[in-house]
């Protein structure tokens, strides 16, 4: 197979987009800008959906220890982006399955305050806004500037708050949030918990659980964009202390190796590690799919350190060719004081037209997306730089017709 390095991934044609057929990455007139969002899956991912089938033929119910081994090799894979290689992890379809769960084992009685940034994703700005309307008591910090956000947190954080809740990356910027080792450290000196997003930091950016200095956090994501893993593969990384809480959303799977023990009818048991915030009953294809896609990505080489450099490399480009257009600014423009290492995996312009050009750049080719007057281009790594200055050019065409 293929074994591709950050040259490789420069030239043109780019080697990759062979395994890509089924999402056609390389058609004229097609031009993928969602690689923040839903990225392309190589072809493989289709084998793993058809051995899910097969072993549920084959096995029935016994095609559990099949996915089960799937479930452990997308935890040894999430484990790794991390930088973490023991991790208890937890998996989930979705963060906010997730984030309940880790909500769910908070003493908000005693500690009534969560303190979150008015920067974070849907997941996070409508459950907590609904637990507000509820009686929890709320604190929004203005997520920009990105720079000193994670002091700003801290700040925030008293002796009634049970859980701070930030992003590595924010999903409507790019902007990486640094900080986050100092604001950990004031979390634990309060005696709240840390739960840190990195969903649009695995794969773009060089992030780790000990480079941030997290190690007592807990952490959430999943691997429907950049990993290109498909739906339905979140995880939450669980801190050396969660054995002490109690989650009271869990499904049966969390004292799944007990069920035949005797039950005390007043009192809920729980599983060791991971388990002890496990779910119930799932659909595993989405875990036979992510372990072949990471196996493909060992596989052609697309390692952290490969993927970190390449997309640092494709925004700015993306940065470059923008400015070159020399747009009116009080039409469309970026933030020009970032630097590279402080923005993720994609390319933000804010403009008071996003939606309007998103849908003029997909009459051109070009799939995009918007998030308020944010419009936002995402490459990837089967995408050449033709391809991307091809995407710029229909930007300055769309402008110029709107």
């Amino acid at each position: 197979m293929l074994s591709i390095d950050l040259a490789g991934l420069c030239a043109a044609p780019n080697p990759l987009a062979d395994h890509y057929r089924a999402f056609a990455v390389d058609r004229p007139g097609r031009l993928l800008l969602t690689g923040h969002s839903h990225q392309a899956w190589p072809d493989v991912a289709r084998e793993g959906m058809l051995e899910a089938f097969d072993d549920a033929a084959a096995g029935v119910d016994e095609k559990w220890a099949r996915a089960f081994a799937k479930a452990d090799a997308v935890r040894a894979g999430f484990a790794a982006w991390l930088g973490d290689p023991g991790a208890q992890i937890a998996l989930g379809a979705s963060t906010h399955d997730l984030v309940l769960r880790f909500l769910s084992a908070l003493p908000l009685r005693r500690r009534p305050r969560v303190v979150t940034s008015d920067g974070e994703f849907h997941t996070l700005r409508r459950q907590l806004t609904r637990l507000a309307e509820a009686g929890l008591d709320v604190v929004r910090v203005p997520a920009s500037p990105a720079g000193t956000l994670a002091e700003r947190l801290a700040a925030a954080v008293d002796e009634r708050t049970s859980a701070v809740l930030v992003s590595a990356v924010l999903f409507e910027s790019s902007h990486v949030v640094p900080g986050l080792g100092e604001l950990a450290a004031a979390c634990e000196r309060a005696g709240a918990e840390l739960l840190v997003d990195v969903y649009h930091a695995l794969g773009p950016v060089d992030w780790t659980i000990p480079a941030a200095g997290v190690e007592r956090a807990w952490v959430v994501g999943g691997g429907y964009k950049y990993l290109q893993l498909g739906e339905g593969n979140c995880f939450l990384r669980l801190p050396a202390h969660a054995h002490e809480l109690r989650p009271v959303v869990t499904g049966w799977y969390a004292e799944f190796a007990s069920l035949d023990a005797e039950h005390d009818p007043d009192r809920v048991a729980y599983g060791h590690g991971a388990v002890r915030f496990a779910g119930s009953t799932y659909d595993p294809t989405s875990h036979y799919r992510a372990a072949r896609v990471l196996r493909f990505f060992a596989a052609v080489g697309l390692t952290p350190e490969v993927l970190h450099a390449n997309y640092r490399r494709q925004v700015d480009l993306l940065a470059e060719r923008f400015d070159a257009l020399g747009l009116p600014p009080t039409a469309i423009d970026r933030d020009r004081g970032l630097t590279a290492d402080q923005r993720g995996g994609f390319l933000a312009l804010r403009t008071p037209r996003a939606g309007e050009l998103q849908h003029a750049l997909a009459q051109r080719g070009v799939l995009s997306d918007s998030r308020g007057d944010a419009l936002r281009f995402g490459p990837a790594p089967y995408l050449t730089d033709a391809q991307l200055d091809a995407a710029i050019a229909a930007l300055g065409d769309a402008v110029a017709a709107l």
